[in-house]
């Protein structure tokens, strides 16, 4: 068993025991979560794909936990302009166990 969500603007395949790296969602580690947005949701052999979201079907997950990424440099350089900027940025993401899939 296994569907695919659509949370901050990507779209993740999931199944009931695994953990999912999302963009940053509200609330602290140990809040549950769910997602309604299904876009397909797959049991065995019978196959639902959404036109575009599956409306009875949810995905319940719990906040495991809430990190940012690894820093990334971000250098502009204009040659022969003496002009140089520098800047860093980490993106703060959650990870999510993924409790049940209810269909």
């Amino acid at each position: 068993m296994y569907a695919v969500i659509k949370t901050g603007g990507k779209q993740y395949k999931v199944q009931p025991g695994g953990f999912v790296e999302v963009e940053k969602l509200d609330g602290e580690e140990g809040t549950p979560v769910s997602f309604s947005e299904v876009l397909l949701y797959a049991d065995g052999d019978n196959l639902s794909i959404g036109t575009p979201v599956l409306g009875n079907v949810t995905v319940k997950g719990t906040i495991v936990k809430q990190a940012r990424d690894k820093k990334i440099i971000i250098f502009r350089f204009r040659r022969r302009k003496h002009s140089r900027k520098s800047q860093g940025h980490r993106q703060p993401y959650s990870v999510v166990k993924i409790d049940s899939i209810e269909a």
